[in-house]
């Protein structure tokens, strides 16, 4: 029997048929009796040897990257796959072990290289999908990573693995409700499966919603004998109350969401006014032209519309790429950038007139650090104008509360305190209740 016959002979389960006095077979046989006795380091050994007595057996040069692989040399098991591929390009799992093992050894954009071609190749693979995804991640191209693992799992929905790195990588690109979606049909296959469970309780803390969070994680944690998911540390957080307001991740993926429709909706169905609110409130504190004005979760560009007559630089800041988008097409701002509202304010000390945020302090609880890097961001005399749920009766001693409908109101009394604490003089508060619908606080702050 020939070599090739004696490895194809080995893969389906019989062994390598070794004759006597041939040592690269007796080699062989002795790696694969190490990697079944999982003993990775004994195998690469064997491989060795048996690529040196042979040294155009591509056979075992494949094996020994499989070997070095498991036995954690990265740089090993990238060179035996080269040499593998070189004496035989036409072997595809071989190929497919090169891409791995050169994102395995940091060599990120040559295996995304690798990957993009095998996917050119064979583009209903959903192992190169995978490959060439993870090649991505590693290299920080997150948003070519996401429509790679989309691909694959598309292709191979069952594979959990896939999955939970494509969750994974949604939350960390503030889609975490997105991940949610994924993995839930997932454990309602496999209820038993603590990571998928594990990996949803991560999601709904970023959605800020502790309740179901609580319910996935304590599950996991029921599930996770040795504890290695680190559940327990996440649900003393939870009980704890830890993270009060909405997070980044639960905005952005709201947002992005309802971009297409959010115009629509918000005008035309709900009759939306607060940048008129906010508008009529600033022209009522004296006439001004000529400002530097930053819009603050600008959305589609709504306040925009309401500002650009004030301003001779109109700026605009959003969580939600997709709003982003939408508001460059009215081609109204100067600037137009992705990004946290709170962030955008520390980052730009003295350089506004005007700030502006319509219906956005209502996806912040404790306004203390806006607040100061507000004062901070504006210029002697410059303005700071908002919208606000008003809190009243009993809850408003608390200063804020989070609404049945994930929204934050404020109380009055904390609104002055917070503002005075900051170093912000209120020159105008008032409260609207426009057509019956949610109450308005308009407030308009100076320096």
């Amino acid at each position: 029997m020939d070599r090739d016959s004696t490895a194809q002979a080995d893969r389906e389960g019989a062994g390598p048929l070794v004759q006597p006095g041939d040592v690269p077979g007796i080699l062989f046989q002795t790696g694969y009796d190490r990697l079944y006795a999982a003993d990775a380091a004994g195998a690469a050994r064997a491989f060795r040897l048996a690529c040196a007595a042979d040294p155009g057996s591509g056979e075992a040069w494949g094996a020994l990257a499989d070997s070095t692989r498991d036995a954690g040399e990265a740089a090993g098991a990238l060179a035996a796959c080269g040499r593998a591929v070189a004496l035989d390009p036409g072997v595809w799992p071989w190929r497919i072990a090169l891409a791995e093992a050169l994102r395995t050894a940091g060599r990120f954009e040559e295996a995304v290289t690798t990957g993009q071609v095998l996917t050119a190749e064979r583009p209903d693979s959903a192992t190169a999908r995978l490959g060439l995804a993870r090649a991505l991640a590693a290299a920080g191209r997150r948003d070519a990573a996401l429509e790679e693992y989309r691909e694959a799992v598309a292709l191979r929905p069952g594979d959990r693995e896939a999955a939970l790195e494509l969750a994974a990588l949604l939350v960390e690109a503030g889609d975490a409700l997105g991940a949610v979606e994924l993995l839930q049909p997932l454990s309602r296959r496999d209820p038993e499966d603590a990571d998928l469970h594990a990996a949803i309780g991560r999601a709904w803390i970023a959605l800020q919603e502790p309740v179901k969070a609580l319910t996935a994680l304590r599950r996991a944690e029921g599930l996770d004998s040795d504890g290695r998911l680190g559940c327990a540390a996440l649900i003393a957080a939870l009980e704890g109350g830890a993270g009060e307001d909405l997070s980044a991740a639960y905005v952005r993926a709201l947002f992005d969401r309802y971009a297409d429709r959010f115009d629509q909706d918000l005008v035309g169905k709900l009759g939306y006014s607060a940048p008129a609110l906010l508008r009529e409130a600033v022209d009522r504190l004296g006439p001004a032209s000529g400002l530097r004005v930053l819009d603050l979760g600008c959305g589609t560009g709504l306040a925009g519309v309401a500002f650009r007559p004030l301003a001779g630089h109109l700026a605009g800041v959003d969580l939600a790429p997709r709003m982003v988008e939408k508001a460059r097409a009215r081609a109204l701002y100067d600037e137009l950038s992705v990004g946290d509202v709170v962030a955008a304010v520390a980052g730009a000390p003295g350089a506004w007139d005007l700030l502006v945020a319509a219906d956005v302090l209502v996806y912040l609880g404790n306004l203390t650090t806006l607040f100061e890097g507000a004062a901070k961001a504006l210029r002697p005399a410059g303005r700071f104008a908002a919208t606000v749920e008003r809190l009243d009766g009993e809850a408003a001693a608390s200063g804020y509360a989070l609404g049945p409908s994930r929204r934050y109101a404020h109380s009055e009394a904390y609104l002055r305190e917070t503002a005075a604490a900051a170093g912000l003089t209120v020159r105008l508060m008032e409260s609207c209740s426009p057509a019956g619908r949610r109450a308005w606080a308009c407030r308009v702050s100076s320096l």
